[in-house]
């Protein structure tokens, strides 16, 4: 009898997993996978744009189908949902079925919209979205044809669901705690985003608390706020997500921010030698503060299911894993409507609460040469410590092409280059693509000035 790797959670994490770890052990070795739903491996961060009609069905955001993954040889249980670990007898409880024992475990049970403890949040016609399940009841709802769309919280979900809610022609109002929208970028950047907003007939609340919502006839009827009374037929939840931990943290299982699963660079549970997480319901380094973080992004959980994968594999082999998963630098980019948005790093009040010294500079230029045809403009605003010059961060906010900018400095800073680094880059040039000078160049010049 060979060795059993179970994992728990079948979306992007958890089916990397399962499929490196069954590429590599041999036929009498067991991957079985738990997943509590009907679908695998799907792209959540797509879910607002089949919303707004971009995408045409789910099927669409599905990257791998469950038979397609069962044809490679993995046991693939659906609707099967684990309900309790126990690391000393090495088993899984499952809801409805027999505890099923492991020798390797991997926790993949990805992340939940916060509800916040609210009158009235668990009325009929108030959606969170994570999942498809999530989507279609979105969808559905909208397809009633409600009168009053409200969206609590702007940041990346609630942007691009408000964005989807608008272009299908809904009375859409957006309230917002802070005072901008996208409080994670600087406030001239999210003024910026207020005005777009506004422009596209968005109802913007900003500086306004949700305190709870009326419900009449088990449906909500209105959201209300610390300034008033807002009617709502349909309400969508976009205030972020933490982890989805609870049965990792009964178990007693190492716990950081937002409930994620604290690892170490192999995704390996820090203190339990058989078991691993991967995904959005673990922590990861941030390389800049090297502080934990919960940052649940698809990018990562296909990366830490690769590292998970290769760590297992090796361990069950006697093999030295190959593969580490060195952290993030929060790099992440959004849109609504036309306008592009982008950051990476820290803002600057991170960066202060962060021990730096920030210097913040923002240049507004264009996305390629200004004399040709109908250049695109944007804002960079540019972070940078003031002791050791090193770039902390960097935000854009701008027209077609602008947002992707960002890589260059989400590269420069897992690389740890300073600003005066960053200017002397070899970056591509030619007129149709860009300036002489590189936008996040253009910023780091800003920065460099304001240092000397």
């Amino acid at each position: 009898m060979g060795f059993r790797v179970v994992v728990i959670g079948g979306d992007a994490a958890g089916m990397s997993v399962a499929s490196g770890v069954r590429k590599r052990l041999g036929e009498d070795d067991e991957v079985i996978v738990l997943e509590r739903g009907t679908r695998t491996s799907y792209s959540a961060c797509g879910i607002p744009y089949w919303v707004a009609g971009d995408v045409a069905s789910a099927d669409d955001l599905v990257a791998r189908t469950p038979d397609e993954h069962r044809a490679n040889g993995i046991d693939l249980r659906l609707e099967s949902e684990a309900t309790a670990i126990d690391p000393q007898a090495r088993t899984v409880s499952v809801g409805g079925g027999d505890d099923v024992a492991y020798d390797r475990l991997v926790i993949a049970t990805g992340a939940e919209p916060v509800r916040p403890d609210l009158p009235g949040i668990d009325a009929a016609g108030i959606h969170g979205v994570q999942s498809l399940d999530d989507g279609q009841a979105l969808i559905d709802g909208l397809a009633a044809g409600p009168r009053n769309v409200v969206v609590v919280g702007s940041g990346y979900i609630g942007l691009e669901i408000a964005e989807a809610c608008v272009v299908r022609g809904f009375d859409t109002t957006v309230v917002e705690q802070a005072p901008n929208p996208l409080p994670i970028v600087e406030a001239e950047l999210g003024e910026q985003i207020a005005d777009a907003m506004r422009g596209r007939g968005i109802h913007l609340r900003p500086s306004t608390a949700v305190t709870g919502f009326a419900v009449a006839d088990g449906q909500v009827r209105a959201v209300e706020t610390d300034d008033g009374t807002y009617p709502a037929d349909l309400v969508i939840l976009g205030l972020g997500v933490t982890a989805r931990s609870t049965i990792a943290g009964e178990a007693g299982l190492p716990l950081g921010a937002k409930g994620g699963i604290v690892v170490d660079d192999h995704q390996r549970v820090e203190g339990f030698d058989d078991i691993w997480a991967a995904g959005d319901c673990v922590v990861t380094t941030d390389r800049v503060t090297r502080e934990l973080v919960h940052l649940p992004l698809g990018t990562h959980a296909n990366k830490q299911g690769m590292v998970a994968a290769d760590s297992i594999a090796s361990d069950l082999l006697g093999e030295a894993p190959t593969l580490t998963f060195p952290g993030v630098v929060q790099t992440a980019i959004t849109k609504f409507c036309s306008l592009e948005i982008s950051r990476t790093g820290l803002g600057e009040q991170q960066a202060r609460d962060a021990g730096f010294d920030p210097v913040v500079v923002s240049i507004e230029t264009t996305n390629f040469a200004g004399y040709m045809p109908d250049p695109g403009t944007m804002t960079v605003v540019m972070i940078a410590d003031r002791s050791s010059r090193r770039l902390l961060g960097a935000q854009i906010v701008g027209a077609e092409d602008a947002a992707l900018r960002i890589d260059v400095a989400g590269t420069a800073l897992a690389a740890g280059l300073t600003i005066d680094e960053v200017v002397m880059l070899d970056l591509a040039y030619a007129p149709p693509f860009s300036s002489v000078w590189s936008p996040i160049q253009v910023a780091a010049r800003a920065a460099v000035k304001a240092l000397a």
